[in-house]
């Protein structure tokens, strides 16, 4: 009782009215900043939150147009679409990647391969929220484990989609190309909004020549999603246009005859229409196949074929540059001829070689004993060596090289063929300007015989047999016959026809090639027998190493890859030429037994083989 008396409650009674009056102060001033909030929220600022939901809600997918297929001469597929179904995974939504990978582990098989491209693309994504591919070509099997374990894989789907597809593999791959995923360097160069949702761009070949027209145009879909990103329905769509169909000139019967005839050997063949110009073969052996770029490569298997010492990712046809050797007689002949320093009577005496005054240096025939007396068309025949020597000195290369340049030789006349080298020409400016020297009339004598600095491609050399098979008219070689519905007529790379100061030479031109094949004495006159229809063709043998001059060539001494090359020129039938040829045969020596009858054998399959 007596300590009740010190308290005073009227003391207690203020503090608790003082103490209630600021809590209910402070409670007003909480609310009405949180209704002063709200309202903001609400009223000021509620369209832009309700866009921001809509967008988490809604969203603008960009649909990649389907790519035009690619198809030869006799509507052969050469390159489709074919759909796939593929397992992706959307960074934004996997709380931890390397988690999600082990257990998608655990459900299907993820190769090494698998697992490093999927890395690579992830690592080089373009935009936020982009699926990236973890696994192609998912089996039904994997399908179904995936969707039945759905709920424990957010960000991970299985997309259905379309990828390229190469059906003829790798014996069209070095005219095709092939398409690849788009690197960052790509991604700085290509239209943003049209490739927006496109993977994938061609690489080499036809594929990235003609890109433009076989990509198509993006498309459009605006789609509800839930809270995982899966689509509930798609609200609206612009669909996409489809990329243009290309009809090649390309016969794919030659292109499987060249690899089945080119066997093992290392070169490359190419075959034009004469009356048009469309090549109709473009074959380098050995090749690979493109349907692996596709989806990714792995280190480990584009570093194999890097390696390879028989390099199959190295195009022969249009960028192996050889020594064209006896194949440039014809061209050469007529050089002689339209100069006036030989005609069609003239002979000399073959020793087995020549020699320039004041030069104690033998340029000698491939025949040692000599030819004894021939004229132009029988040095043509039998391949001789000394008739051009001299020959080509007394023309000299002022006049030689002009000439030549007509038929396309030293540049790339090719309309459509990507990344084609365009060989050498060499005169004396070339010469002064590359080599700091003089031209000498020795190296005019080496290319009297194709070699010394002088430089083809099978591309070249096919383009300029086509034209000589054509008597001069000049055709653009092209691989494309049509895109969409448009044939495209080219009106940049033209050459002037050539007119003979005497027409008739090309026809006795043709005489001497066709008795290459015919004649007893002919080069490649294994080539006649079973022979259906008329072939006018020249042989060449192209020096890989440097024999001296008082030693022989000896085969068996030489390592295989610095044994001579074997060419081989022709064109078919003669009367009314419909195609002409050139294949190159890497250390293959006799051009008769070699290049010769894989010519033939391509030959036979376009003028016969539709009759078989």
């Amino acid at each position: 009782m007596l300590g009740n008396s010190f308290r005073d409650k009227k003391a207690e009674q203020r503090l608790f009215r003082s103490r209630a009056i600021f809590m209910t102060i402070f409670v007003f001033v909480l609310l009405s900043v949180l209704g002063a909030r709200i309202a903001f929220l609400q009223i000021v600022e509620h369209q832009k939150y309700q866009d921001l939901s809509e967008n988490n809600r809604i969203q603008l997918r960009p649909i990649a147009p389907n790519r035009g297929l690619i198809f030869d001469r006799n509507g052969i597929l050469l390159a489709e679409n074919i759909p796939s179904h593929s397992l992706t995974l959307v960074k934004e939504r996997v709380k931890d990647v390397n988690a999600s990978l082990d257990y998608l582990k655990t459900l299907i098989d993820i190769s090494e391969r698998d697992e490093e491209q999927f890395r690579k693309r992830l690592k080089y994504r373009r935009r936020p929220f982009e699926p990236v591919v973890v696994k192609h070509q998912l089996e039904e099997s994997e399908i179904a484990k995936i969707m039945v374990n759905r709920y424990y894989l957010p960000g991970i789907d299985v997309e259905a989609r379309l990828i390229r597809h190469y059906p003829e593999g790798e014996s069209a791959v070095h005219a095709l190309g092939y398409v690849g995923r788009i690197n960052e360097r790509e991604v700085q160069r290509l239209d943003k909004k049209q490739y927006s949702a496109t993977k994938h761009i061609g690489k080499l070949g036809i594929e990235r020549r003609y890109e433009d027209e076989l990509h198509g145009q993006v498309g459009y879909q605006k789609v509800e999603t839930n809270v995982r990103g899966r689509i509930l329905r798609v609200i609206e769509q612009q669909d996409p246009i489809p990329g243009k169909n290309i009809v090649l000139h390309l016969d794919q019967r030659l292109q499987r005859a060249s690899a089945k005839a080119m066997g093992d050997f290392r070169g490359a063949v190419v075959a034009i229409d004469v009356a048009s110009g469309g090549i109709l073969a473009q074959y380098s052996n050995p090749s690979y196949d493109p349907n692996s770029f596709v989806t990714g490569i792995s280190h480990t298997e584009y570093a194999g074929l890097r390696k390879d010492l028989d390099l199959p990712l190295f195009n022969r046809a249009i960028r192996g540059q050889y020594a064209p050797a006896s194949t440039l007689k014809p061209f050469l002949g007529l050089a002689f001829l339209d100069a006036g320093v030989v005609t069609w009577q003239q002979k000399i005496d073959d020793k087995g070689w020549y020699k320039l005054e004041n030069d104690d240096r033998l340029y000698r025939d491939w025949k040692r004993t000599g030819h004894g007396f021939v004229d132009l068309h029988d040095a043509m025949v039998e391949s001789c060596d000394t008739y051009f020597y001299e020959a080509a000195f007394h023309a000299s290369i002022d006049r030689i090289a002009p000439f030549l340049a007509q038929f396309g030789f030293g540049r790339n006349m090719s309309y459509d063929v990507p990344n084609a080298l365009p060989g050498l020409l060499p005169d004396r400016q070339w010469k002064r300007a590359h080599r700091g020297r003089s031209w000498y009339a020795g190296d005019t004598v080496n290319l009297g015989i194709g070699q010394g600095f002088m430089l083809t491609t099978p591309l070249q050399l096919a383009t300029a047999t086509a034209m000589l098979a054509a008597k001069g008219k000049w055709k653009t070689p092209r691989l494309m016959q049509s895109v969409g519905s448009e044939t495209k007529i080219d009106t940049d790379k033209v050459l002037a026809n050539i007119v003979l100061k005497d027409p008739k030479d090309w026809d006795k031109m043709f005489k001497a090639m066709e008795d290459v094949i015919i004649g007893t004495k002919g080069t490649a006159r294994s080539l006649r027998h079973n022979l259906e229809f008329s072939i006018a063709g020249k042989t060449g043998t192209s020096q890989v190493v440097s024999i001296a001059q008082n030693e022989e060539y000896d085969s068996e001494m030489l390592a295989e890859r610095n044994r001579d090359h074997a060419l081989f020129v022709a064109f078919a039938p003669i009367k009314n030429p419909s195609i002409a040829i050139a294949v190159i045969v890497e250390n293959g020596e006799s051009a008769g037994r070699t290049a010769g009858p894989i010519a033939k054998a391509v030959m036979e399959e376009y003028l016969l083989g539709a009759q078989g």
